[in-house]
């Protein structure tokens, strides 16, 4: 039987093309959800949060974050990071790998090698 995986991101981002394209080069089924499109439910990003942080989901370097008012970029916690994220699915770094066993965020081919590198893991 084999592991679900979703991958979580946006459709025209260029990492996103790179890690998709890598899942299909190594045989790795995959679901993809546009957050864009299809937004993010809050319990998803709540527990990708207490898993990973808020710092390593929040794309600071995107325009999205650089475009928001100062005030809005300082200051930041979890709360305020989630609430920013659900509103702004952009600023979600992209992308999200998820399946049993597995939560990378962010696109390496070495991560993604090692993921996948176990016979347990999903293929």
């Amino acid at each position: 039987m084999t592991a679900t995986l979703t991958i979580y991101g946006i459709a025209s981002c260029d990492t996103m093309r790179k890690a998709r394209k890598w899942l299909a080069d190594h045989a790795v089924a995959v679901t993809f959800h546009d957050y864009r499109k299809s937004g993010l439910d809050r319990a998803k990003l709540e527990s990708w949060t207490d898993q990973l942080g808020w710092e390593k989901l929040l794309n600071r370097s995107g325009t999205t974050f650089r475009r928001l008012a100062p005030e809005l970029r300082e200051n930041l916690d979890t709360e305020r990071a989630i609430a920013l994220m659900l509103e702004h699915p952009a600023m979600i770094r992209r992308p999200v790998l998820e399946g049993p066993g597995i939560l990378l965020v962010g696109f390496r081919p070495d991560d993604y090698a090692a993921a996948f590198s176990d016979p347990g893991q999903a293929s």
